[in-house]
């Protein structure tokens, strides 16, 4: 007996996703995707056994492309298809507004659809990140007030987080600690035995809150560490200290793990699931108290793209440039290295602020598709992003952006200099070349007395 499978979402978790529980026995599974002008286009790629995805992935593109040519992996973007799924998988992104609140658009939506469609006994799984208390108070509520079915007894329903990483994203499906909560002890079994096909590492169980909050809690709590990493790579720079050493020297014991700083903090998750968490507590709790750390963490990690343009200013200043009609080249519009995924980049917030200055900015990325961000030109050839440049400012450590030739691209900049915001470049090497240097946590900065 063939097991169905509709996976709402073709992203970063729904695509790999689809394609693990497409190889196996048993199993044919259905991608639903809207087809707008934005990602509509994933449809035909991945329905040519093509990856949508520009950066590293191991292991993906073949496995697309095996599992289209098995016939057990189809995307359409007919909703249609949700009445006769056994199995649904909820993988639609859920963002946050400017006043930090979840915008649940495409979650409602797609819950609406499914209650209009879902048949008797079909198992849903939300693996999008959501605030706690959302599967039972958003989710459920709607499939049940669309369908006239009972949670829990005409159809299943459970919390599943996802823990993918671009450049990952296999590895982290298969190889990571899954977590599993159900609204019943039976909605719980089938999604165990869902993912216990594709999962190789240890499957806990737990209710929906405990697993939501498990997500929410875990991204939180990076989120603090990589605040006060680039917190203390501030008072470095503000000593004339390099917080590399530092952090070198700290993390020589075995117990000790400090962060590495940089110019900021990006991806769909890390920026949004800790005002999730909060969000759930305020909307859920029994009582309310303020997660202070949270919105410390956000405020200076949100701070370093900010920070990254007074840097761009200083080392202009110290060559007698105004920032005001210079032109600089951000190197990145992904958040994540050798990734093409551009979700809340930080190299956005970068970019306004040197705008603010008055700078002319163009962005360079090997990967990236396009800038949504503004009309910001995104640049592949580095050549032509530099000519006539005054700052290369890196925002994204792509494994590209190591083996620059930067003799070649000093001759061609109107003035060289550097602003360093993932530790790229040596230090010593660049000034030998020339080129004026600032890196985020390391000595150098020129301040007033």
């Amino acid at each position: 007996m063939t097991t169905k499978v509709v996976v709402i979402g073709m992203g970063y978790v729904g695509i790999p996703a689809a394609a693990l529980i497409a190889e196996v026995d048993g199993y044919e599974v259905v991608g639903l995707q809207r087809r707008s002008k934005r990602s509509g286009w994933k449809i035909d790629i991945l329905n040519s056994g093509k990856s949508p995805f520009e950066g590293d992935e191991p292991g993906l593109d073949e496995l697309i492309a095996k599992v289209v040519a098995m016939g057990t992996f189809i995307v359409t973007d007919d909703i249609e298809t949700l009445r006769d799924a056994d199995i649904i998988l909820i993988d639609v992104q859920t963002p946050t507004d400017a006043q930090n609140m979840p915008r649940y658009d495409s979650l409602r939506e797609v819950s609406k659809n499914i209650g209009e469609r879902i048949k008797q006994g079909a198992l849903v799984i939300v693996e999008s990140t959501v605030a706690p208390g959302t599967t039972e108070n958003v989710v459920q509520k709607i499939i049940e007030q669309e369908s006239g079915l009972e949670g829990g007894k005409g159809f299943d329903l459970a919390f599943s987080y996802e823990r993918v990483m671009p450049g990952k994203l296999l590895d982290f499906i298969v190889n990571m600690p899954r977590v599993v909560g159900g609204i019943t002890p039976r909605a719980t079994e089938r999604a165990v035995e869902l993912y216990s096909k594709i999962v190789k590492e240890k499957i806990y169980t737990s209710d929906t809150l405990s697993a939501e909050l498990s997500k929410t809690i875990e991204n939180a709590y990076r989120d603090v560490n990589i605040a006060f990493a680039n917190e203390m790579a501030l008072v470095c720079e503000s000593l004339g200290v390099n917080i590399y050493e530092i952090i070198e020297i700290i993390n020589a014991r075995e117990d000790r793990m400090l962060h590495i700083p940089g110019a900021g903090v990006g991806g769909h998750c890390l920026p949004k699931d800790p005002w999730l968490l909060r969000y759930g507590l305020y909307e859920y709790g029994s009582w309310k108290i303020e997660p202070e750390f949270i919105s410390l963490a956000r405020r200076i990690n949100n701070h370093m793209p900010v920070h990254m343009s007074e840097l761009v200013e200083n080392v202009l200043s110290a060559k007698g440039v105004a920032i005001q009609g210079s032109k600089i080249v951000v190197l990145g519009a992904a958040y994540l290295e050798n990734s093409d995924d551009t979700r809340n980049s930080p190299a956005a917030t970068l970019v306004a602020a040197l705008q603010a200055k008055g700078a002319y900015v163009v962005i360079h990325d090997p990967y990236a598709r396009e800038w949504e961000f503004g009309t910001q030109e995104l640049m592949r050839d580095i050549i032509d992003a530099a000519q006539d440049a005054d700052c290369l400012a890196l925002v994204t450590k792509h494994k590209d952006y190591y083996s620059l030739d930067l003799d070649k691209i000093k001759g061609i900049m109107r003035t060289p200099t550097i602003v360093d915001g993932r530790n790229v470049f040596d230090q010593d090497i660049v000034i030998s070349k020339g080129f004026a240097y600032r890196c985020v946590g390391k000595r150098g900065i020129q301040r007033s007395p």
